[in-house]
């Protein structure tokens, strides 16, 4: 008996051979993309909004989530040369390496900070918005929960739809649908979310654009 399976998969499900096309994914396999490494280079454009003078930006990385990780890096670098933009990497899989990451960052003094999308980085969202705040370092996330624990701002996929659409799809499949029939979906909806109160504490002022732009700001 072959079991269908619906996804949600945060990078290209073709490049990561899951499914042979988006339209006709074959198999019996099929769900959604909801971007997340795909959108480094907006979240690179965001953050230079709301920190003009920002050269040195530190992204910070989980090294076990490889593809992601690598994915993300190829995007911000890219998105960073033509800007100016100088890029410094960090790896952290743990708390004790978070911490000693941000201790780091007194000497290496990093105008703002990019934080990449892994599993562990938003299981540790406290800890990163709480350091972020504490050293004084304005840091942009792929998730509006990084913003509701304490962060600066967020640029990413609306997740609820994205479990939306998943529900969508399995209702479709267990009233008889086949995966290979159901073209793999990609997010629609993306979501600007800001912490007024932590621009505040970081002696921010955030632009008229962000603030029109923003899907919420939190006060």
């Amino acid at each position: 008996m072959t079991i269908p399976v619906v996804f949600l998969a945060p990078e290209d499900p073709v490049r990561l051979g899951l499914v042979a096309s988006l339209a006709r994914p074959e198999g019996n396999l099929t769900g959604i993309n909801f971007f997340a490494s795909e959108l480094a280079a907006k979240r690179l454009e965001l953050l230079r909004e709301l920190v003009p003078g920002a050269t040195r930006v530190a992204v910070l990385v989980d090294p076990t989530n490889v593809v992601i990780t690598e994915s993300t890096l190829r995007d911000v670098e890219a998105a960073a040369r033509p800007v100016g933009l100088q890029i410094k990497v960090f790896k952290a899989s743990t708390s004790r390496e978070i911490d000693a990451t941000f201790a780091g960052f007194v000497r290496e003094r990093p105008d703002a900070l990019f934080v990449a999308t892994a599993p562990f980085l938003t299981d540790r969202r406290v800890q990163l918005a709480l350091l972020a705040a504490i050293h004084r370092i304005p840091a942009i996330y792929p998730w509006r929960d990084f913003v509701e624990s304490g962060g600066l701002m967020s640029y990413g996929a609306n997740l609820r739809d994205a479990y939306r659409l998943v529900g969508v799809y399995v209702g479709r499949i267990l009233k008889g649908a086949k995966p290979a029939d159901l073209p793999v979906l990609q997010s629609t909806r993306f979501e600007l979310v800001l912490n007024h109160q932590a621009a505040r504490l970081l002696g921010l002022t955030v632009p008229d654009k962000l603030l029109v732009a923003a899907d919420e700001v939190i006060e």
